[in-house]
């Protein structure tokens, strides 16, 4: 069980989020779990959607062309599911990264919608 909806992008999945009033939850999820992987990652707190896309997108970029092992740690925190992750059509970096943000976003969304649901 990943996530029941299609979202077909970062964009989407964000304003449902906000749609559930589970962004700033979203937020703080994606913000523990870079903490829990010892990785850096400095959010505005009151981060616009396009931004926050626009940031996670450059720190995995960043992740994997300078500190794969972080990268490869940080999926590991996340729980990106292996079978899910293999599916990543693998291009040039930039889109890797995208690609590898949106699954990101999608399990975070997932944890924060469960915890919502039974707490």
């Amino acid at each position: 069980m990943f996530l029941e909806e299609n979202f077909n992008n970062s964009n989407e999945l964000i304003q449902q989020a906000i749609k559930e009033l589970l962004y700033t939850k979203l937020i703080a999820q994606l913000l523990k779990d870079f903490s829990l992987a010892n990785i850096p990652f400095d959010v505005p707190e009151n981060v616009k959607s396009k931004e926050l896309q626009k940031l996670l997108h450059e720190k995995l970029y960043v992740l994997i062309m300078e500190k794969f092992n972080d990268y490869l740690n940080l999926l590991y925190v996340v729980d990106v599911p292996e079978k899910v992750f293999k599916g990543i059509k693998v291009t040039d970096v930039v889109e890797v990264a995208e690609q590898v943000s949106f699954l990101i976003l999608k399990r975070e969304f997932l944890k924060v919608r469960l915890k919502a649901k039974y707490t």
